[in-house]
């Protein structure tokens, strides 16, 4: 007589990972949490870090938020990005059938290779995206040892 059970294993998901699926979805779907289930993560700032010879160029997606509730503070490589995001009064009750809007501090903060010129440092927010120019610090790059 044949057996109709299986082996159950919990990272046979893992092992087909699709490249545009975020890592965190895969452990949320597993039946071995059920803990997890149904608990969103809040929305997280996302950046985009590129270089030019003088300057460092962020983009932080911050959708949703005023330019009064964006905070930027720079302390030598550091750099740190935080907003309030505010619940919106809503007539919501008996029709609300789900809501996945989020309110409440986003804060991302980041590591530089270099020191950052805070004096001429600009910050620029429009349609959602703050746009950060951070001029290096010149002088104040690594420094290469010799070894005696």
């Amino acid at each position: 007589m044949a057996s109709n059970l299986m082996r159950f294993d919990p990272f046979s998901e893992a092992a087909r990972l699709d490249p545009f699926r975020n890592f965190e979805d895969i452990f949320r779907d597993f039946s071995m949490m059920p803990t997890l289930r149904g608990v969103e993560s809040p929305p997280r700032i996302r950046i985009d870090v590129s270089e030019t010879d003088n300057d460092y160029l962020v983009k932080a997606d911050i959708p949703g938020v005023k330019k009064e509730d964006i905070k930027v503070s720079i302390d030598g490589n550091q750099v740190s990005v935080s907003a309030e995001v505010k619940e919106e009064k809503e007539a919501g009750g008996a029709g609300m059938l789900r809501s996945e809007r989020y309110y409440g501090q986003e804060f991302r903060a980041f590591t530089l290779p270099q020191e950052v010129d805070d004096k001429k440092a600009v910050a620029k927010y429009e349609n959602g995206v703050l746009h950060l120019t951070l001029p290096k610090k010149h002088g104040t790059g690594g420094k290469q040892l010799s070894i005696q």
